[in-house]
């Protein structure tokens, strides 16, 4: 007869999936292979596999009939000694085979691990270590135990290996694409994800697991959270795109960021990047779908604060900052329907983009002529000329390949007769402004004239979020900037896409063998701002009941813009509020409509506890102060406090103004 111990080993080896450099090597180990190595260090993030591994090591182990030693790190006291007691066959037994799981639970014993431990192992002894941490530098760094040691850190499952998994786990194909999107090669994610089913995923349209399946996902993949803060810290990086130290600071002003920071930086499941930090994909979505399910309410508000910062970002950041903050904010609402037709986050195709160099030129007009012709090839030899500053090139951030390009050309009026007669699409940009609202002296247009890339030639990619970002970043920022326009060869899916953000000119120029749609807006009629908060209408954020013809949430993003133009008479008369109720029947609605936010703002200290949000809100819109660290300096206040009185004053104002908007009355 079978026993019960050797079933659960074949069935374990069935299901097994990957790691086979990882068995290779111990076969050979065990196999005394003198190029093998003695001790093995296996790392990674919760959930990623390190436990399955290490039992399907020790059950190889197992079938060799060495003796083997199975400590976990969770239960191993402080004292070096209770260690030797509980391993002693490892130093007196011949082959025996140490494995030490959780060991970052008994991390303080690794310096004594190398030093004075395993250099006692008996003959052909083996020991394999598997935790959440990288070893110490000095160990690997060593050449003592150069031969000795293998690392290595536990990658996700590709897409192969996940799909096998789910195949064998008999889960319906419809299924599948489902769970992959969430789990992001997480190995724990993927099997419970599997297990649970139909059943354990909620109904929702965002497709999230059930309250048991997070808990458990929280557990395996997060661990221990020390605090309430640290548990905040975790929310922000579950939501940003990437979590600097000073997001932190901004988001949570009442917080030591750097202390947060630091912590957030050792998980084992954040990677380090140019721009922060960023959560592997299955802790991400595991700690957004708990804090979507454990507090809807504290999901939207920090989402709330982190579109604000973002939005200050684009007012007052650095030049050579300010274009990714559109792309981190429409990150942050990435599960709109608006921002899913026309963006995506695939890190499949992770590219950045650089100015144009003159040894990109040949690969530049290949790159067009294969795609859109050699009409458009000449097309943008022209514009090379022309403008070269307008030109990017993006190259595979794994390999330094180019791979795509786009130019974003600024055009003043009036338009060069050279430039009608060259470029139809130009031309009809032009033709479409001097037929809607002319483009006045000091102005310009700005047309995203070329996005090509040939391997997802004019589908949404990240060369087109990055374009765009860009774009979008660089007509908040500009001076006099009149039109924005985008050229898609398919016009009629694009138009579907961009419905609600760009108009339809209607133009279909014709370039070579084929034609282009255009699509644009008027930046004098709609700000920057007040376009990208089109595309925050997250599912979970329902307007407001009432009968004003805009959302609760629309009319707050509204007074925040009023404000931000308040001292730009001209710019403020263009600014949505405008289009509130609270304007309606005013005889000078922009002069007007200043004098009423800024009696607003004085009304607030009527209440004690609103004279520090007024003069918060004062110093910041009012007085002329160029950004909020001066602001802060102005009032004498810690930049933390600062923020906290700023955030409470622009609450207050919303809802008092919010009354008058709902209700009718001023």
């Amino acid at each position: 007869m079978v026993s019960v111990g050797e079933r659960l080993s074949r069935a374990r080896e069935r299901a097994f999936i990957g790691r086979e450099e990882e068995l290779g090597r111990f076969e050979a180990a065990m196999d005394g292979d003198p190029q093998a190595p003695f001790a093995f260090y296996l790392y990674g993030p919760g959930g990623i596999g390190k436990s399955t591994l290490l039992r399907s090591l020790a059950d190889q182990a197992r079938a060799t009939g060495r003796p083997l030693l199975e400590l976990d790190g969770r239960f191993v006291s402080r004292d070096p000694a209770d260690f030797e007691r509980a391993a002693a066959p490892f130093l007196d037994v011949a082959g025996a085979v140490l494995f030490v799981d959780s060991f970052e639970h008994c991390q303080w014993l690794e310096s004594w691990l190398w030093q004075r431990f395993l250099p006692r192992a008996a003959d052909g002894a083996l020991a394999v270590l598997a935790g959440r941490l990288a070893p110490q530098a000095q160990w690997t760094a060593d050449p003592a135990w150069a031969g000795l040691l293998h690392v290595r850190e536990l990658e996700p499952f590709s897409e192969e290996q996940c799909r096998s998994l789910l195949a064998a786990a008999r889960l319906r194909p419809e299924w599948r694409e489902r769970v992959l999107r969430f789990a992001g090669g997480n190995p724990l994610a993927l099997s419970l994800a599997a297990a649970a089913g139909p059943t354990g995923w909620s109904s929702e349209e965002m497709w999230t697991p059930s309250a048991d399946v997070l808990r458990t996902l929280l557990a395996g993949l997060i661990g221990e959270v020390p605090t309430a803060a640290h548990r905040r810290a975790l929310e922000v990086a579950a939501q940003a795109h990437a979590t600097s130290e000073e997001l932190l600071h901004a988001v949570l002003p009442e917080e030591d960021a750097h202390v947060l920071f630091a912590w957030l930086r050792d998980l084992p499941f954040m990677e380090t990047t140019s721009r922060g930090l960023y959560p592997h994909d299955a802790a991400r979505e595991t700690l957004a779908a708990d804090l979507r399910w454990r507090a809807p309410n504290a999901f939207v508000a920090m989402r709330r604060r982190l579109a604000e910062e973002y939005l200050r970002l684009l007012r007052e950041a650095p030049e050579e900052r300010v274009w990714t903050v559109t792309d981190e904010l429409f990150y942050l609402f990435r599960e709109g329907k608006t921002v899913a037709r026309l963006r995506t986050w695939s890190r499949e195709d992770e590219v950045h983009d650089c100015p144009l160099h003159p040894d990109d030129i040949d690969a530049v007009l290949r790159m067009a002529e294969e795609s859109e012709g050699s009409a458009s090839a000449d097309l943008v030899r022209y514009w090379v000329r022309r403008q070269p500053q307008a030109f990017s090139v993006y190259r595979l951030v794994s390999t330094g390949e180019t791979v795509a390009f786009t130019a974003r050309l600024a055009l003043p009026a009036p338009p060069d007769p050279q430039d009608l007669a060259t470029d139809p699409v130009v031309a009809a940009a032009w033709e479409y402004t001097n037929a809607t609202a002319p483009v006045g002296p000091g102005e310009h247009i700005g047309i995203s004239r070329f996005s090509i890339y040939p391997e997802r030639y004019q589908v949404p990619s990240r060369v087109i979020d990055l374009s765009s970002s860009r774009a979008q970043a660089e007509s908040a920022r500009a001076r006099g900037r009149a039109y924005g326009f985008a050229v898609f060869r398919d016009a009629e899916t694009w138009a579907e896409r961009v419905k609600g953000t760009l108009s339809d000119t209607g133009a279909r120029p014709r370039v070579g063998a084929y034609t282009y749609g255009l699509f644009g807006v008027d930046w004098r009629q709609v700000p920057v701002e007040t376009w990208l908060g089109r595309f925050m209408s997250a599912p979970d954020v329902p307007a407001e009941p009432g009968p004003s013809a805009v959302s609760r949430a629309e009319f707050g993003q509204a007074v925040r813009e009023a404000l931000a133009h308040w001292r730009d008479p001209a710019t403020f008369a263009a600014c949505a509020l405008m289009r509130a109720r609270l304007a309606a029947d005013l005889i000078d609605p922009a002069e007007e409509l200043r004098a009423l936010l800024r009696q607003a703002v004085d009304d607030l200290a009527r209440d004690p506890r609103g004279v520090r949000a007024r003069d918060a809100l004062t110093a910041s819109y009012f007085s002329g102060a160029p950004t909020q660290e001066a602001a802060a300096r102005r009032l004498s206040l810690p930049y933390g406090t600062y923020r906290r009185h700023l955030r409470q004053g622009l609450d207050l104002l919303c809802e008092a103004l919010w009354q008058q908007e709902s209700h009718g009355t001023r």
